[in-house]
Formats: structure tokens, sequence, C-alpha cells
């Protein structure tokens, strides 16, 4: 009698081994794909920290903006390059943005407006930026740099119903160290 059970359920296993085989190994690819598209993402936000680290560093180095793609030595996408380096294809624009930075003593709130022109010692900085007449709030220009970064990454396999590549954005801003 226990010897026709076992004959009964012999090709069992390996039906059930069919069918679970293909959706074992799907769960896994998706794995692996999916991890790797995270990968890349966080790749290209890093490096995006990392050219707004180097133009935070002083207004010489949050002025040296422009596109490698021009021939100028662009210093903070070389650092945004150098930190993704497993990314070809990513592109870098930079910019040193200006505000007036009102900020109340009292509570700590900072307010800012866009200004065109930067330098805190400029004279037209100067007058895009009066002092505050109001007591308990301090005005002066502040340097930001902004940095944005962007590569396309393509899938390993093509799925259906999902798109065989995506682009992956990164930004930072960063104030910069006075001089």
């Amino acid at each position: 009698m226990f010897k026709n059970k076992l004959c009964a359920d012999r090709g069992s296993a390996f039906i059930e081994l069919a069918i679970a085989l293909p959706l074992i190994s799907l769960v896994l690819i998706g794995a692996a794909e999916l991890g790797r598209i995270a990968y890349f993402a966080i790749e290209v936000s890093d490096a995006a920290r990392a050219g707004v680290a180097y133009g935070a560093q002083r207004l010489a180095y949050a002025e040296d903006t422009g596109s490698l793609a021009s021939g100028i030595n662009d210093g903070i996408a070389v650092a945004a390059m150098d930190d993704a380096s497993d990314l070809s294809n990513m592109t870098t624009t930079s910019n040193d943005a200006c505000v007036c930075e009102s900020v109340t003593t009292s509570t700590g709130a900072i307010t800012t407006t866009p200004i065109s022109v930067c330098g805190g010692t400029s004279s037209t900085a100067a007058t895009q930026c009066p002092p505050s007449t109001t007591s308990g709030v301090v005005t002066d220009v502040a340097n930001y740099v902004q940095v944005n970064t962007a590569a396309t990454v393509t899938t390993m396999f093509h799925y259906p119903g999902i798109p065989s590549s995506f682009t992956l954005h990164g930004f930072a801003e960063m104030r910069v160290a006075g001089d």
C-alpha cells in the first residue's frame, strides 16, 4: 500500500518545479532589474550633490559653470562626472543663482527674493537687495549653486507594458561659502 502511494506521486514534484521555476526566475530577474535602476538613480542624485559640493566651496568655484560639450573646463560638471563614472551618457547643467535673503532674528524665518546680479560687494547687487528698515530683520545677498544631472538608462530585457529606457534626474542646491 505504501509502495503504490509513492509510485502515484513520483512525477508531481517535477511538474510543480516546471510550473514554479519560470515564476521564480521572473521574480529574480525583476528584482535584479529594479536594483540596477535604483543603483543608477542613486548615482545620478549623488553626482548632482558632488557637483554642488564642488561649487559651494567658494564663489570662484560656483561661477565655474558651463558644459563639457562646449570645451570649457567646467569644474562642477567634472566633479559630477567623476562621481558617476558608471554613467557615460550623463548630462550636467549648473548655474550660480543669487537671492536677497531677509532673516527675522527673533523667529529665524528666511524670506528669499531672486536677483539678477551676484556678489555681495557689488553696488548693483546692493541696490537690488537694500538693507531692511524693519528692526529684527537682517538682509543680505546670498549666492547659491544649483546642479541638475540626467542620464538615460536602458533595461537589460524588454518587458511587455514597461518602457525599455528611463531618464533619471538629480538635483542639488547649496549655499556658497563666503570668500
